[in-house]
């Protein structure tokens, strides 16, 4: 019996041989079962909203990624938008820029449209939203990405590393 390779795997030194051995790549778990009546049903990905933005930001290589039921938008290091166009709450839906509020007022001047979300509860947050119901939206929007491209700091931010909380083992009592 002869056992081929398959595609997905990945060359990784032995340790008492100079020929690499194959260990499969591991891949993340997908929905893929389906049955022609029907039973199993996969769920439909999620359309990206706005996603004429991205189209706009194609030269900047984003990357995406699922965020509070959004889309994520990061450019290199940096989170630059939120793309949000959700059927509860729709007073936040549209373009969320990262931000700082020392950048609102100029930020401000170039989106007149621009104002805090309301999502968080207060009343002044670093993100900032182009509102999807402003009449203006398409083009702030567009704007908005083009000076993502050019680099403006005003917009972005870099995340905080999050760290795993760690247990503390309890604590001793002597002499009990």
């Amino acid at each position: 019996m002869r056992i081929e390779p398959c595609a997905r795997a990945q060359p990784v030194p032995h340790d008492s041989s100079t020929y690499p051995c194959l260990v499969p790549k591991r891949r993340r778990k997908t929905a893929t079962l389906m049955r022609e009546d029907g039973v199993f049903r996969a769920k439909a990905r999620q359309t990206i909203p706005h996603e004429f933005e991205l189209e706009s930001l194609a030269s900047a290589s984003p990357v995406t990624r699922p965020m509070f039921g959004c889309v994520a938008v990061y450019v290199k290091d940096r989170i630059v938008l939120i793309l949000r166009d959700r059927r509860d709450g729709t007073a936040d839906n549209g373009v969320w820029l990262a931000t700082t509020e020392e950048h609102h007022a100029s930020l401000r001047r170039d989106f007149p449209c621009m104002r805090s979300i309301h999502a968080f509860g207060k009343t002044i947050t670093g993100w900032q939203v182009l509102p999807a119901d402003a009449p203006d939206f398409e083009e702030a929007a567009l704007r908005a990405s083009d000076f993502v491209r050019a680099g403006d700091p005003r917009i972005g931010k870099i995340p905080e590393v999050r760290r795993h909380r760690t247990r503390r083992a309890p604590q001793r009592r002597h002499g009990a």
